[in-house]
């Protein structure tokens, strides 16, 4: 990529999260309020798409920049197996009764968050009755820090395109600021708002509807 579109990209890419940054003003006391780091979350978005357009073209490869320049280890390739074994193991134990779906593709661990158990209906701020779910989610992350975390959130096919983009990035954010507000490095953040786009069942039907309507953590092995 040529140095002058990098920097034209991340013009672009700094502008939108600042954009995004000064939407945010809400203001609250309480150290469990994912309100409370939204901001810390764009902002560390932000730093990680700058520092990713100098030093790589991937999502994955930007990460691996940031974290390594954070002192995080990566995997030796025969470790990644029982590494990811055991976090999906501890994952299992502290979501069980959430609503939280956990699954596994390869050495990828996907957690699925219903908006129906982390959201208010039409909203996007996390559900303070949420908050021990994610807390514990948070905790395994720090304990097993040597995946990159990929935080996307999703709708349904009801409503504009815009609007659905704006909530999916809201609700994005939010899980993810919550997650950095109880301590998971910021660095192995990606953080992104998919809209409508990617259904996981029919829009035609309610029930498809609401497992449209979802944010998704996957947990992305740092291999050497």
């Amino acid at each position: 990529m040529k140095p002058q579109f990098k920097l034209a990209i991340l013009g672009v890419c700094l502008a939108a999260f600042t954009a995004g940054c000064a939407t945010y003003t809400g203001q609250t006391n309480d150290p469990n309020d994912p309100n409370r780091t939204k901001r810390g979350a764009l902002i560390g978005a932000a730093i990680g798409a700058a520092a990713g357009l100098l030093s790589g073209d991937s999502a994955v490869e930007r990460r691996q920049h940031a974290m390594v320049g954070a002192g995080i280890g990566a995997l030796a390739g025969g470790a990644v197996g029982v590494y990811q074994d055991r976090q999906e193991a501890e994952l299992r134990r502290a979501t069980a009764g959430t609503g939280v779906d956990v699954s596994r593709d390869g050495d990828v661990i996907k957690l699925n968050l219903p908006d129906g158990v982390t959201f208010d209906f039409n909203k996007t701020d996390v559900k303070p009755q949420f908050y021990p779910a994610l807390g514990t989610i948070a905790s395994t992350l720090k304990q097993y820090n040597q995946t990159i975390v990929e935080v996307s959130g999703h709708t349904d096919s009801i409503g504009t395109d815009a609007v659905n983009q704006r909530i999916s990035e809201q609700r994005a954010n939010s899980v993810a600021g919550y997650l950095i507000g109880q301590g998971v490095q910021r660095e192995r953040f990606e953080i992104v708002g998919m809209g409508k786009r990617f259904p996981i069942a029919s829009n035609d039907t309610e029930s498809g509807r609401a497992l449209n309507r979802r944010v998704e953590i996957r947990l992305v092995p740092l291999e050497s």
